[in-house]
């Protein structure tokens, strides 16, 4: 039987926007278990997952997903995620070789940048916070594994200043992109975006226990949001 698309648009909204998203992570999850299936590379397989589901925000925004519904999915999402310290549900998400709420945190900031920024109508935050600690903090996890030969570390936690530097690139990109899309290509979006990513960047570099998956995206998406108010208004 075919559906048509009278049948689509009787489907009310919100359940065609959760469908919509829930697709995309069984996607990604389907990708990172092929990934996993076939190739020993558990650190590969959890960034799949980590910058696939981050961009779920992007489609929270686009399709104009009630906050209610991001907030739910966070609170659900870090309940999973707690359980799974304790029991192999998400073995290949969390086994990196070293303690870490990382996951967790990833979780809850998504719950507190929806929150935040959706109430104040202005989710263009919420996905630059959160695509930086998508792209930004994953690409230089692995550029720094895989390139980073220049090394430093931070109470204990070593890192790269290629990673670093990736990091500092791509949460530059991530926020002239966005900004300049919302806001206007002039001369504060760039100083802004530079600003929001240099603090990024620090951010970034003080990771133990995971919690960089936290303070990334809250600072980024703060800084963000009082730098331009500061700017433009």
């Amino acid at each position: 039987m075919l559906i048509t698309f009278s049948d689509l648009t009787s489907i009310p909204v919100l359940w065609l926007q959760i469908a919509i998203t829930a697709i995309w992570v069984l996607l990604i999850l389907v990708i990172a278990w092929v990934v996993n299936r076939f190739a020993d590379e558990p650190e590969i397989v959890r960034k799949i997952v980590h910058i696939g589901t981050g961009n779920v925000i992007l489609l929270a925004w686009w399709l104009d997903i009630p906050a209610s519904v991001g907030i739910t999915a966070s609170i659900l999402a870090s309940a999973i995620t707690l359980l799974s310290y304790r029991l192999p549900i998400l073995p290949g998400i969390n086994s990196v070789g070293r303690q870490s709420f990382g996951t967790f945190f990833y979780s809850v900031s998504f719950g507190i940048l929806v929150a935040s920024f959706w109430y104040l109508q202005q989710p263009q935050y919420a996905a630059l916070g959160i695509l930086i600690m998508t792209w930004g903090d994953g690409l230089a996890a692995l550029i720094g594994q895989r390139f980073g030969t220049h090394k430093y570390k931070v109470f204990g936690t070593q890192k790269s200043w290629e990673g670093s530097l990736t990091m500092m690139l791509v949460s530059y990109f991530i926020s002239i992109l966005i900004l300049v899309g919302t806001q206007g290509n002039s001369w504060q979006t760039w100083v802004v975006s530079l600003a929001v990513a240099f603090i990024a960047t620090v951010l970034e570099a003080f990771s133990f226990l995971g919690i960089d998956n936290l303070t990334v995206p809250l600072g980024s998406a703060a800084l963000a949001f009082f730098l331009s108010q500061l700017v433009y208004f």
